[in-house]
């Protein structure tokens, strides 16, 4: 399928069919990539995206450790009396 390449105040864009729209599954948000010499458009993923596998996996390998070693220089109040 054919379309061209029209020009929208300092921008331009494609007019992507109604069917095309239908058939991919495009939301009203989208991105668009370069692949070689083609664009590539995709509905938008939400923010954090993929990150509640990439904890899991962490977790499975045993990276999920906090890198802060915590606060130094607690006192005897901070470790007996201190209640969160």
């Amino acid at each position: 399928m054919k379309s061209r390449i029209v020009k929208i105040g300092n921008s331009q864009g494609i007019r992507i069919p109604k069917l095309l729209i239908e058939q991919s599954g495009l939301a009203e948000e989208v991105e668009i990539e370069l692949s070689g010499n083609a664009l590539v458009i995709r509905s938008a993923r939400p923010p954090r995206f993929g990150w509640e596998d990439s904890f899991r996996a962490m977790a499975a390998d045993g990276d999920d450790a906090l890198l802060d070693p915590g606060p130094s220089g607690t006192s005897r109040w901070d470790d007996e009396e201190w209640e969160w």
